[in-house]
């Protein structure tokens, strides 16, 4: 396989150059953009995406059409009498590396036009056209004759052309292209034509290599790879076109050497038994070289490349009683970040295989092991790299259509919306079928666009036997599929376990730390934001800590953190947006995946009034804590940590945990003395809070001195339920806490989308702007008495939440007692 794909991209790059007709460096360059990643700056217009599309399944000869193209935005499906200039494919129209940066509107075209030649040799063979991935709506023209249409935007297809061919030396290509993005019910992931927050910049028309090979009239079209471990085999099945009498060989490689090989009927399965079989793993992903011929007698007709990983998933349960996902008849705790796929100056498209790669071996060195393909389906390609470095992935089906929540009944969708959903369901399955890499697949995320669940799923399993299938990953959750999957943010959760299903935290994490220099925009979000890189490594440790006791404990299986990398004003990665920065080094995050953690405080409590009983502890066994109480770095003649001590002032402990042959980070723990917060002299207060309501499309927290409010209301409860809507209002409450003796209390706000709260006329939560469900707060030391308070809320659209909670000492965080509001 390596062979061969080293003679296409050669043949490619020289039909390519040919197709140019000069070597002078055509007129372009990258439009403007906030950020930029270093691949941006190196990309050759003559030559974008040179690689062989397809290393699955690979031919010797092909032509990529990649480079610049004429093209035009029309309001109409008028083929354009002027051009407007040129745009970089594949990069989208809206992305800086296209030149163009430009938007599409739902009732516009994007248009494109280039020419190309077929070599002389080709001519009696079967032209095939190839598209990698265009969004969405694409019709294609040669020679002014149309040759299809094609409707999705993730899913590659092909367009036998030969008939449009004739004996000119040059032909036209044309593609007209139509995308109504957020305005219709279509796939389309986290495109919207109002970018922010989590959703983000569309991607318009062709984002995916264009190619054209030659083919015999017979000759394979697709092949399927079924392995079983148990048995050390290879089963292959295959698509002919024109199969008439010919025969099928597959044969099986390993070091360059044939190790299995069998032929049969074109519409027969092959199975072939692997001597020494070698299974793949995240650790070992040893690959297969497999050959498939199409032959007639002793002749070959037509041949691909291709390889296959020996592997098995499985849920299944295990000695200690719980349910698990399985490797290979073992389990492998899988953990792996959410990977959205987006870049600052390609959106869609990477600016290079390159750079994708980059990602990929950055999520290695970080320590994941998976990798969950958030609503995008990437090229084929992305699975490749995925398969050689050994990253589990589970794949999403692209999102659309409408939402539901919590306990709402699946959508109702029109038929031809259900007839797009399930082709683009099945080409997704189709076309990545023989990754090994792939193991899960995942039709829908949070109740967007979520309908017949259970059929869905059974369509899935029926269509894939070899995978695994999340029914609906996050929330409205119906008992189906392989796993339970919840979505909790920022700090991890875990599912009941369930006899028959696996358990996974699908997503969770999010901590938001912009990087100045390196952000989309000036403002930006996270889940929960971060004052500096050390916070958030820590945050990060204190979450995986978790992480780890409910694998062990509770049979967790896996885990999703949120996010690989910032995405556009969402800045919750592990890396900046132009992958220039990794917030907290990747050496930290791998140490933690693998639960080489600092020691840490068992109390969430880092402050005190009088004294402080100090108890260090280590969830991973076997390790000795070291530890200095003065501010100077620990060594190990420190003294080490066995029992529990008090401090009576303001202390820092640097402290580490030193197992057999690793060593933790030394970690700063700062403890601190304070005064508890004075309460206020008041009389004449009645029983709870003064509520005003206010109506209004708010996009952050209003200044509500500015505002006349709808109503105002007593209340006992923070909630947003008192404005008796879903969407576009705000609400202020206002009044006194009594706090019933000195100590140290913590106070969270949850909401979505803005929060904030002033006690006794500071702010001490602030939770503004457009989000999800979020948790802000901490902990503070209050005097016995009355203490005023003031919580500010807006609600836009969408999901909506609020809630005051407060922990008091020795009990766990709840709604504030009803009798403790006054005014």
């Amino acid at each position: 396989m390596k062979n061969i794909l080293k003679i296409a991209a050669a043949v490619s790059l020289t039909i390519c150059i040919s197709c140019t007709g000069s070597n002078k460096k055509p007129e372009w360059k990258i439009a403007d953009n906030p950020i930029l990643t270093e691949w941006a700056l190196e990309i050759d217009p003559s030559e974008p995406w040179t690689g062989y599309p397809r290393p699955d399944a690979a031919r010797e000869e092909w032509i990529n059409l990649n480079g610049l193209w004429d093209f035009s935005v029309t309001g109409s499906v008028q083929i354009p009498e002027e051009w407007e200039g040129k745009i970089l494919v594949p990069y989208p129209i809206e992305s800086a590396l296209s030149g163009v940066k430009k938007r599409v509107g739902e009732s516009e075209f994007l248009w494109y036009r280039r020419n190309f030649s077929i070599t002389r040799a080709w001519r009696k063979q079967q032209i095939l056209l190839n598209f990698e991935a265009s969004d969405w709506e694409t019709t294609v023209w040669i020679d002014g004759k149309m040759a299809g249409t094609h409707r999705g935007g993730y899913d590659p297809f092909t367009f036998n052309i030969t008939e449009f061919l004739d004996r000119r030396k040059n032909h036209e290509l044309l593609v007209c292209v139509r995308d109504s993005t957020d305005k219709g019910s279509q796939p389309r992931g986290k495109q919207v034509s109002a970018p922010g927050g989590i959703w983000y910049t569309p991607t318009t028309g062709i984002w995916q290599t264009v190619w054209i090979e030659p083919v015999k009239e017979s000759h394979i079209s697709s092949f399927r790879t079924y392995p079983d471990i148990e048995k050390g085999s290879l089963t292959f099945t295959t698509d002919v076109v024109n199969p008439e009498t010919n025969k099928i060989t597959v044969s099986i490689l390993r070091d360059n050497k044939i190790v299995a090989s069998a032929t049969g009927n074109c519409n027969d399965a092959i199975t072939l038994m692997i001597p020494g079989p070698k299974l793949w793993t995240p650790d070992n992903p040893f690959l297969y070289d497999v050959l498939i011929e199409l032959k007639n007698g002793n002749k070959t007709i037509d041949k691909i490349a291709g390889y296959a990983g020996l592997r098995k998933i499985s849920v299944e349960r295990t000695f200690d009683g719980f349910t698990r996902l399985l490797l290979n008849n073992k389990f492998l705790y899988q953990n792996g970040p959410l990977d959205q796929g987006f870049w600052p100056d390609g959106i869609y498209t990477p600016p290079s295989e390159e750079a994708m790669v980059y990602d990929l071996e950055m999520i290695k060195r970080m320590g994941f092991n998976m990798l969950r393909k958030h609503v995008k389906i990437e090229p084929r390609i992305f699975y490749h790299w995925c398969d050689r470095l050994g990253i589990l992935v589970w794949q999403d089906m692209p999102s659309g259509d409408k939402y539901i929540f919590g306990d709402q009944p699946d959508i109702e969708k029109t038929e031809e919306s259900v007839r797009q959903f399930e082709s683009e369901l099945k080409r997704m399955i189709e076309t990545k079928f023989n990754h090994p890499s792939i193991i899960i697949w995942v039709p829908f995320n949070e109740g967007w666009g979520q309908f017949q669940t259970g059929s869905i799923t059974q369509l899935i399993k029926d269509y894939d036997t070899t995978r695994l299938v999340i029914s609906a990953s996050g929330w409205t959750d119906r008992g189906t599929g392989d796993v339970k999957d919840i979505h909790h943010y920022p700090e991890p959760a875990i599912p009941p376990a369930e006899n028959n299903r696996a358990t996974v935290l699908g997503e969770f994490g999010g901590l938001g730390l912009p990087v100045q220099g390196h952000t989309w925009e000036p403002k930006n979000w996270g889940y929960r934001n971060m004052e500096d890189s050390l916070q958030l490594l820590e945050r990060y440790e204190s979450y995986y800590d978790q992480v780890h006791r409910f694998v062990r404990e509770n049979g967790l299986s896996a885990t999703v953190y949120t996010q690989t990398t910032d995405v556009e004003t969402e800045t919750n990665g592990l890396m900046t947006y132009d992958r220039k920065i990794i917030k907290i080094g990747a050496e930290n995050v791998f140490m933690a995946n693998h639960n080489i953690i600092p020691p840490s405080l068992q109390s969430s409590v880092r402050i005190f009034t009088n004294t402080y009983s100090v108890k260090l502890s280590n969830y991973k066994p076997n390790g000795k804590i070291y530890f200095t109480t003065d501010g100077t770095e620990p060594s190990a003649i420190s003294s080490e940590y066995s029992n529990p001590f008090t401090i009576n002032e303001t202390t820092e402990i640097k402290a580490f945990t030193q197992w057999e042959e690793k060593r933790s980070r030394t970690a700063s723990i700062f403890i601190e003395k304070k005064n508890p917060i004075p309460s206020m002299e008041v009389d004449d207060l009645k029983p709870g809070l003064i509520a005003s309501v206010y109506f209004g499309e708010f996009n952050e927290l209003p200044d509500f001195h500015k505002l006349r409010s709808v109503f105002t209301k007593t209340i006992s409860e923070v909630s947003h339920s008192l404005a008796r809507k879903d969407s576009f209002f705000a609400i202020d409450f206002e009044g006194y806490l009594l706090i019933p003796a000195d100590d140290i209390y913590g106070i969270s706000l949850i909401s979505d989308d803005g929060s904030r709260l002033f006690l006794d006329g500071a702010v001490i939560i602030s939770n503004d702007g457009i989000h999800g469900l979020r948790e802000e707060g901490g902990y503070f030391p209050l005097a016995k008495g009355y203490h005023k308070i003031r919580i500010e809320y807006f609600q836009r659209e969408g999901s909506v939440g609020l809630k005051l909670l407060l922990e008091v000492p020795g009990h766990q965080k709840s709604n504030v007692p009803e009798p403790w509001f006054f005014h």
